[in-house]
């Protein structure tokens, strides 16, 4: 018997324990332990048999990294007809989470019990996938076909106790799991209680209404940007009610084969050991000390303020709001409590839950209030003069060994640490609007940034809950750096010819959240209007941005004033083309002699697409980002690119470095040397074969 799974005789009840750390994932070698342990309950004495787990969970999932090589006997699907086969109760016993192939697992048992704080679900979808070992088929038939899409399509995981009023849990145990598993199946078999195999539950077509599947089909793809697994999964539930359970699993296994080998999977695979392998820095040893971070102090209590403060109060550390009156701080304050209130409503939280959030956030007007931080995050306007004023402040003020972090998403961080005495102690922190919301946290490390320093922002960020991933100092580090090359060719695109819809839908088509265009207006043009006017653009293209200044030069500026680039309808906030737009766009475009024309999607794409590929290149080289895999990360959790397409990197590789770097070349003698100057490591891996996931491996 595999070393991964034991079995034993317990009160004549069979235990069969797998014990696969860290999270007991469904491996070639526990397959074949449960398999070699069903074979001897079948001939042995026991009466029932449980299946457990060692260690803090049950089984957590299939191990995904045997997906795109070839298969190993036994499937899991052999090991589950065994297990549902066994001529005695087999009860799966869940503590943890059993999820994905483990909850199929407990599924193909004859009963399930868990403990109160366990969870269960089919979380393949995040991974472009659909259960592909009989969740499709066995969780309807118990559960209903809508709470199985429910469950499915969203991938969420349930509490033991919902799944138990669900039918999907038979039994909640209190008290040590193993010891009342055993005692549930000796009460199974001492009233003679039948096998329960999901597979005989029939479903009645006529309990499904009219035009679910229709309709279930509709809501899966209008929130799965560009992702094919959730149309999949509603095939799966239509084959669940409509053909017989060997033919349904056949078709379940058939359209879960189509998805492992699908572009989709491939890029949300990418990003799920990207997110992982994100948090890992390079040359930070494993033992570097991190320093205690018992209470945490903002400054700065606006939107990113308030934000920043929900997301340490939410992991339940105390937080200090440092306003410049009380006036402003009444403001922000409000702002929180409006955030906590809208999660209420939409029955995420309690009013218990908030109250207890609210508690841990303090206001203040006094730098005096926040000198026993032990992490102090600056939100203030994006001025570097403002910031190196603060920092100066808190140089004075806050205790020895306190990190000075700033929430910059352009500013020189190295600058700024040096307006104090202890650059050692300063970091860069760039959350993402709104930041209560968004996953990603840029950590930036400056010149001078302390090991421990770096290493204890890292763990805070996860703590956090938001996907860390490093970049060094330059103007706009990882992600809005690149960005500058995206929005570039969007204004370009509309002086060539394009209408805003044109590209927004061309965008948005391909996967993003919002185009280029709305997410300008969304924004508030004046933002960079306003960033300009801060900056020397002396010998700056002046056509990206000839658009919009004319537009906040007439009021327009985007969703805040009504009208942008569109007009917004003021109740619903549904944007609509305008003409008058339309006229000042083919005015700049004759302003500055540019002839307009027919631009296809294919071109758009390439336009906006290849920009940040090649400044990602650019970005790899000069050490900012250290990995292509970070990038992706950055701009999936950070900038809504979508993950079914793997982020600007992955994507590239898919489309072939060759591929890109010729177009690269051909934008570059179409439309200037300036704007389109390849990378050297773009030109490099496409003269060689190369891609960006081969450079990562090859850089370790």
């Amino acid at each position: 018997m595999s070393q991964a799974v034991s079995y034993s005789i317990r009160d004549k009840i069979g235990v069969i324990s797998v014990k696969n750390p860290p999270v007991n994932a469904l491996s070639q070698r526990v397959r074949e332990g449960i398999l070699d342990a069903i074979g001897k309950a079948r001939k042995d004495k026991s009466e029932a048999v449980v299946l457990c787990c060692e260690g803090r969970t049950f089984i957590a999932g299939a191990d995904i990294t045997e997906f795109g090589k070839p298969p190993m006997e036994p499937g899991l699907p052999e090991v589950l007809s065994a297990m549902e086969n066994l001529n005695k109760p087999i009860i799966a016993a869940i503590h943890g989470t059993a999820l994905g192939g483990g909850f199929e697992t407990a599924l193909a048992c004859h009963y399930r019990c868990a403990i109160a704080s366990a969870k269960v679900g089919l979380p393949e979808v995040k991974l472009g996938l659909l259960p592909g070992a009989g969740g499709t088929q066995r969780v309807p038939r118990i559960a209903g076909v809508r709470a199985a899409f429910d469950m499915i399509t969203s991938g969420n995981p349930i509490p033991a106790k919902i799944a138990h009023d669900m039918g999907l849990i038979n039994e909640i145990i209190e008290g040590d799991l193993v010891e009342g598993a055993i005692g549930y199946a000796r009460d199974l078999v001492d009233s003679g209680a039948p096998l329960k195999r999901i597979r005989d539950i029939n479903i009645d077509s006529a309990t499904i209404e009219p035009g679910f599947f229709e309709q279930a089909r509709k809501r899966a793809n209008a929130r799965a940007r560009g992702q094919i697994a959730p149309d999949r999964i509603v095939s799966c539930l239509e084959a669940a009610v409509e053909l017989p359970i060997d033919k349904g699993l056949e078709r379940e296994r058939e359209l879960f084969r189509e998805l492992v080998n699908s572009t989709e999977s491939a890029a949300m695979r990418h990003i799920f050991f990207a997110e992982r392998l994100a948090a890992k820095i390079k040359g930070l040893p494993r033992e570097t000390p991190v320093r205690e971070i018992k209470q945490a102090a903002i400054i700065g209590g606006g939107t990113m303020g308030g934000g920043i403060a929900m997301c340490f109060a939410n992991a339940g550390i105390p937080v200090v709001l440092l306003e410049i009156n009380e006036e402003a701080l009444d403001r922000g304050m409000k702002i929180i409590r409006k955030n906590y209130g809208i999660t209420v409503k939409r029955g995420k939280l309690t009013d218990a839950d908030v109250k207890k959030r609210m508690g841990l956030i303090t206001g203040a007007t006094d730098y005096a209030d926040i000198a026993g931080a032990d992490i102090v995050i600056e939100a203030v306007f994006e001025n570097l003069d403002l910031k190196k004023e603060i920092f100066a402040r808190l140089d004075a003020t806050c205790k020895p060994g306190a990190i000075l972090a700033t929430n910059t998403s352009y500013q020189d961080v190295d600058a700024i640490a040096a307006a104090t005495s202890r650059p050692q102690d300063v970091i860069g922190t760039h959350f993402f609007s709104p930041a209560n919301v968004m996953r990603l946290l840029e950590v930036v490390r400056g010149e001078k940034t302390a090991d421990d320093v770096l290493a204890t922002t890292m763990g805070l960020g996860k703590r956090i809950r938001k996907v860390c991933a490093l970049s060094g100092v330059c103007y706009g580090f990882i992600g809005n750096r690149m960005l500058t090359g995206y929005g570039r060719e969007a204004q370009l695109l509309l002086l060539e010819g394009c209408t805003p819809q044109q590209v927004d839908s061309t965008l948005e088509k391909f996967g993003m959240a919002m185009g280029p265009v709305a997410m300008g207006d969304l924004a508030g043009l004046d933002v960079g209007y306003k960033a300009r006017q801060s900056r020397n653009t002396e010998g700056d293209d002046p056509r990206p941005y000839a658009v919009s200044t004319r537009l906040v030069e007439s009021g327009r500026l985007g969703q805040k004033s009504g009208a942008g680039y569109y007009k917004y309808d003021s109740d619903t906030r549904a944007r609509n083309s305008d003409p008058e737009v339309e006229a000042i766009i083919r005015e700049e475009a004759e302003k500055f002699g540019i002839e307009q024309r027919e631009i296809s999607e294919e071109e758009i794409i390439a336009r906006c697409m290849y920009p940040l590929v090649n400044e990602g290149a650019k970005i790899l080289e000069e050490g900012i980002a250290q990995r292509a895999s970070d990038v992706d990360v950055v701009y999936v959790f950070g900038y809504a690119f979508p993950v079914a397409k793997g982020g600007p990197m992955f994507y590239a590789d898919q489309m072939g470095l060759k591929n890109v770097y010729e177009k690269v070349l051909e934008f570059q003698d179409k439309h200037g040397e300036k704007n389109w100057q390849p990378a050297n490591l773009l030109r490099e891996l496409a003269e060689s074969g190369g891609s960006f996931a081969a450079w990562d491996k090859q850089q370790g």
